[in-house]
């Protein structure tokens, strides 16, 4: 009779069982049998690195209930797999070569990058799906899924190409949050915000008439080169006899109109604003109220464009401290306050995030919004804990 060792020695014990597990299929779910299905689909962990403590928790509790539910007697299955989180992954990488190598991932063709990308993918994902089992994770293997494999990349087209055909997929120019660094759009979580010291610029547009002029006040005055309107309340007593008014433009001298609509703060600075479209997104909803031309001042890697004329090929900082030295040259700058400015960064660079007019893919909303309403407020779907519920209206 052998006898106990002293001490558990995970060694002797979890890679033994752990292949028996697999090699029998105890984990393989039948999509053809009886038993009452019960499924997980595994949170895919990005393949921008191993696991982290995060993801044995999760890990941990899912394989809890995943057995649980297995011993019940249901047809239980648990869907490993994992993601590729392109824009991340690419951020990844390309730390990675700078340091290695000391070159950018535009010296790289794309193939080249490409391949990189891929090495990585292989590299991590194999470390990643060591760290699952290691865990004990009780995954179905034989469903293994990466979001890139081709079985993915398939569901994806089709299901594209029939949302597209029905109708439901459509294609726009939209003001997007732009990573200049990046060079990709993000959504609205991905941008983090910090208040900074700025200042407040006071410019007076002369009136086309050629007698007087309008001041606004402004936190960004590189942006007035793209500028197709100043905006005022239609109640703001100081520029009722302004509305209507066309404006000169005083770097580009391109005229433009004085219009008045109720999203305008009076209390703002001077209670005029300037109408950038394509570089706010308040500007660019008054922009399509109004059907106000959306001029582009940025190339994608956040410099000024030809529009900007001789400020074209400057950066964005470089670009403001240039235009304010023009202003004060026309002598049309009548003040610079002093400013407390809310930014928004990009987590994955830190970069300063600039609103840019992009053509985007948008989805439908309107024929799906009342089902995944109704869904939840009828108990057909619950959201555990029901607080999730008002974030899920949110979204929808």
């Amino acid at each position: 009779m052998s006898s106990w060792p002293k001490a558990y020695d995970p060694k002797d014990v979890e890679d033994k069982w752990y292949s028996f597990w697999e090699e029998g299929g105890y984990f393989r779910a039948d999509a053809n049998s009886d038993k009452l299905p019960f499924t997980i689909v595994i949170p895919p962990p990005n393949v921008t690195g191993v696991l982290h403590m995060g993801h044995a928790l999760v890990g941990t509790l899912e394989d809890i209930l995943i057995r649980w539910k297995r011993m019940l007697g249901f047809e239980a299955l648990w869907v490993p797999g994992t993601d590729h989180a392109g824009i991340a992954t690419q951020t990844v990488v390309e730390r990675h070569l700078l340091a290695q190598t000391g070159k950018r991932r535009k010296e790289f063709s794309r193939a080249e990058f490409l391949e990189h990308v891929w090495q990585w993918k292989e590299k991590s994902e194999k470390q990643i799906l060591h760290q699952i089992r290691k865990l004990g994770c009780s995954c179905d293997w034989s469903r293994l899924r990466f979001t890139m494999d081709e079985q993915s990349n398939r569901a994806v087209r089709v299901c594209f190409k029939k949302m597209f055909d029905d109708g439901f997929i459509y294609r726009g120019d939209y003001l997007v949050n732009w990573d200049p660094i990046a060079q990709t759009a993000l959504s609205d979580d991905e941008v983090e915000h910090e208040e900074i010291d700025s200042f407040l610029w006071h410019i007076r547009y002369p009136l086309a008439s050629g007698e007087g002029f309008i001041e606004v006040a402004t936190t960004r005055p590189e942006t007035m080169l793209g500028d197709t309107a100043v905006a005022v309340h239609p109640s703001d007593l100081r520029y009722q006899n302004l509305i209507g008014q066309e404006i000169r433009q005083p770097l580009t001298h391109r005229l433009i109109p004085i219009i008045a609509d109720p999203f305008v703060d009076p209390a703002f600075g001077t209670g005029a604003v300037k109408i950038t479209p394509a570089h706010d997104f308040n500007d660019f909803e008054m922009g399509q109220r109004h059907n106000l031309p959306r001029i582009n001042i940025l190339t994608p890697d956040g410099r000024l464009n030809a529009e900007t004329g001789p400020f074209a090929g400057l950066t964005i900082e470089e670009g403001r401290a240039a235009v304010v030295a023009a202003l004060k040259k026309e002598g049309v700058l009548s003040k610079i306050d002093p400013h407390k400015l809310r930014i928004g960064l990009s987590y994955r660079s830190k970069a300063v995030i600039q609103p840019y007019l992009s053509k985007q893919w948008f989805v439908k909303m309107s024929a799906f919004k009342e089902s995944l309403i109704s869904a939840i407020k009828e108990g057909r779907v619950k959201l555990i804990p029901p607080h999730w519920e008002q974030t899920y209206y949110y979204w929808i």
